[in-house]
């Protein structure tokens, strides 16, 4: 165990957008939205054009908190089994003060938050789904509020620069997985049209139309935490991590240039998990660098916990690496492929690949040049393959064939019911 009070540690902010591929993003080259804040965080720190989560937001959550692949622990929408640990345990058990603010869907349990290792929480859709923007509905700390002509991504990042002005003299962990910029697409308290009285979208999506405005106001919501970290003082000693929990919902066509890039949210094709991955550690990232290095949402967990001294028990074994050495200048031990099995709705069978930057073989044996072929339709003839194309094929078939058995049993009978016995 650490000494609390150690200046060494530092502080981790993990930022989770909602829907928001890697599109969306200047930095990234998108051109149809303002991303001011986080395009000068890319400035100033490290982005990773090749970071890849899952195609849906449950799967994410549970890959991102556990570090281990949907294949071993992914049991059903909506739900993270008890008997998983998370980041949030990790560094809770070793002195950090933690708090998760934004969306959950995770369990409709209170008590769950702080099983997984979260002191503090400010949710939305934890035990009752209100509405999530016009005067929401949260629970904090397991008691349910209504905040009439209010904005929920405002309550929530109310909480979270309250937390952290309160514990900067200890280190802590804020986890905000976002409410933006998922739908209904409606106006925000910046929009011309926002009305604190409005009973919300009269449809699940609402308007794509309002896209850009919850991008804006997304990248608003980053510049108050990053200048709460600056007037409590501990900005130069907290790793700061912006990404996307997946891709873009379907309504919305982004422009990078003249490239039209149509939002595949739930979909394997890269549309669907290609998001971006920001971060920023003042004094320590370097600044400006654009690191090709492949990531997978498995790779946060031992990311956070190598920075924050935090030993990582020996079972279970995670399927993440950490990449802390090339956010500091170093090589480090970086991905030649990472694999992804996604089911929305978990079961035996999901839909499975390897991949690298370029390359992408499924389990089907389909075979594609995603670098020239984003929407996946022409696989390549592997009997025609060039010899160096053909060693990554070889090589991606040989990190798949290492998965065949990896889905545990229990799985196969698992029925819904199970959410109490786990």
């Amino acid at each position: 165990m650490h000494d609390c009070q150690s200046a060494d540690r530092p502080n981790i902010v993990m930022i989770m957008a909602d829907d928001l591929g890697f599109e969306t993003i200047g930095a990234n080259g998108g051109t149809s939205y303002k991303t001011p804040i986080l395009d000068q965080m890319a400035a100033e720190g490290v982005r990773f054009p090749h970071c890849y989560s899952q195609p849906i937001c449950t799967p994410s959550r549970v890959q991102l908190m556990t570090g281990i692949y949907n294949v071993r622990n992914y049991a059903e929408f909506g739900l993270l089994e008890t008997s998983q640990r998370t980041f949030a345990n990790l560094l809770r058990d070793d002195g950090y003060e933690t708090c998760i603010v934004g969306k959950w869907q995770l369990g409709k349990d209170k008590a769950l938050p702080k099983h997984f290792g979260f002191s503090e929480h400010c949710l939305w859709q934890l035990f009752r789904r209100p509405s999530r923007f016009a005067s929401p509905g949260l629970e904090i700390n397991g008691e349910p509020k209504d905040f009439p002509g209010g904005y929920g991504p405002d309550v929530a990042t109310d909480y979270a620069v309250n937390f952290i002005d309160e514990n900067k003299d200890k280190p802590f962990l804020l986890y905000y997985p976002m409410i933006l910029t998922h739908c209904p697409f409606e106006p925000t308290p910046d929009s011309a049209d926002w009305d604190p009285a409005s009973p919300g979208s009269k449809t699940y999506k609402g308007d794509a139309k309002y896209f850009g405005d919850m991008v804006s106001y997304m990248d608003k919501i980053i510049g108050r935490i990053l200048t709460q970290l600056d007037q409590s003082g501990v900005r130069e000693n907290t790793l700061v991590i912006f990404t996307g929990d997946n891709g873009t919902d379907v309504p919305v066509v982004s422009m990078m240039g003249d490239v039209e890039v149509a939002g595949a949210k739930g979909k394997t094709t890269d549309g669907g998990n290609h998001v971006p991955l920001i971060i920023q550690w003042k004094g320590k990232t370097v600044v400006g660098k654009v690191c090709k290095d492949i990531v997978d949402f498995s790779d946060f967990l031992p990311t956070m916990c190598e920075a924050a001294g935090v030993e990582i028990p020996a079972s279970p074994e995670l399927d993440g690496r950490s990449f802390l050495p090339q956010l500091i200048g170093q090589k480090g031990n970086p991905r030649e492929w990472i694999y992804q099995w996604y089911a929305r709705n978990g079961g035996v069978k999901g839909a499975e690949f390897t991949r690298n930057q370029r390359y992408k073989l499924y389990r089907t044996g389909k075979f594609y040049d995603v670098a020239n072929d984003r929407l996946e339709k022409n696989p390549l003839d592997v009997t025609q393959l060039d010899p160096e194309t053909l060693l990554v094929y070889r090589n991606l078939k040989h990190a798949i064939d290492q998965y065949i058995d990896a889905r545990p049993q229990r799985f196969a009978n698992w029925k819904k019911s199970n959410r109490k016995k786990k």
